[in-house]
């Protein structure tokens, strides 16, 4: 079976895993960023008149994230008070200044991130940082050129008093280690180019692979079980199944399909692939699109991080990479 290859021809490879990567970046500047901590402010909110005083204080914040605009205003000043004042998020607010207990930590951890994104993407500034706690009604991480927030409540983790909707598979993600690595993939997506009208299985795999990759390069100390939200279990047998993995996509005919069903059953969020085994991880076309585009990068080196995101034709980076794993 694949879990029990995995055992035994994985082991060896365990330790490496958690190693850091090379970091060609290791040197770049520090770059300036601001963070505020909106959550002592949020829960400060009484009353309408404290939830208009709270979104003049932050504009931009109520702007792109609360999405103010005139139509929704008296809404916003009658559902914050009231979001603010509930006992369970107030709750779960002090969960996560407890998960989250030291900003500056944070900060440096952003810092540490966004230089290294600046370093291979010279026009990049770093967005003006926000915390909030949403209650999960709004976005995990929002990000634009101007404007980052994190929702740090969905990523208290495991033991919160509330946890987001979400299946138990996706929810291993949300907890403070999986803050960044969602947040780098998300910042990729500036820069990964993508032909509107490709829509194979392959395109789907090598463009998350490139999002993958990025992450991987802006947080090298990040190990892939962290960037996919994998446990270790399952990185050590799709390491030591990696031949049979990329044998199933071929002997399937699965590269070139269009379908959108199949695209997703290999490529989108799914507990697992029983296609190719039970022990299989879901998403496991984007992980076998990471290796597609790190052999392509070992073939060549000479390729920098912002060609890569830039170059829009899957076929010629699996073509280039000569990705053949033993079977």
């Amino acid at each position: 079976m694949f879990l029990g290859l995995s055992l035994v021809f994985g082991a060896c490879r365990q330790g490496p895993a958690e190693n850091c990567r090379p970091d060609a970046a290791a040197d770049a500047p520090t770059v300036p960023m601001r963070l505020q901590r909106l959550e002592p402010a949020f829960f400060r909110i009484k009353t309408a008149a404290d939830a208009q005083q709270f979104m003049d204080a932050h504009p931009t914040f109520s702007r792109y994230y609360l999405q103010r605009q005139p139509a929704n205003e008296k809404e916003l000043e009658a559902g914050l008070p009231q979001l603010a004042t509930n006992a369970a998020l107030q709750q779960l607010g002090r969960e996560t200044t407890a998960a989250f207990p030291d900003s500056a930590a944070l900060r440096r951890d952003l810092g540490e991130l966004f230089r290294r994104v600046h370093y291979y993407f010279p026009d990049f500034r770093a967005p003006v940082a926000f915390t909030y706690v949403s209650g999960f009604l709004g976005k995990d991480i929002y990000v634009n050129d101007s404007l980052l927030v994190l929702s740090l409540d969905w990523f208290v983790g495991p033991n919160a008093s509330r946890r987001p909707d979400l299946p138990q598979y996706m929810l291993r993600r949300y907890k403070p280690a999986g803050l960044l690595p969602l947040l780098a993939q998300n910042v990729a997506s500036k820069y990964n180019r993508h032909e509107l009208t490709a829509n194979t299985t392959l395109d789907a795999m090598v463009h998350q692979g490139k999002a993958l990759y990025f992450a991987s390069q802006v947080l090298p100390c990040t190990p892939d079980s962290l960037l996919l939200g994998y446990t270790t279990r399952e990185m050590i047998g799709l390491e030591a199944n990696e031949g049979r993995v990329w044998g199933h996509f071929l002997e399937k005919n699965l590269l070139y399909s269009t379908t959108p069903f199949l695209v997703q059953k290999y490529v989108g969020e799914r507990p697992n692939v029983p296609e190719i085994d039970k022990t299989c991880p879901g998403r496991v076309g984007q992980w076998v699109g990471l290796q597609i585009v790190r052999k392509y990068v070992t073939e060549h080196p000479e390729v920098s991080l912002g060609r890569l995101m830039a170059e829009k034709n899957a076929q010629r980076i699996l073509n280039e990479s000569h990705y053949r794993p033993k079977r």
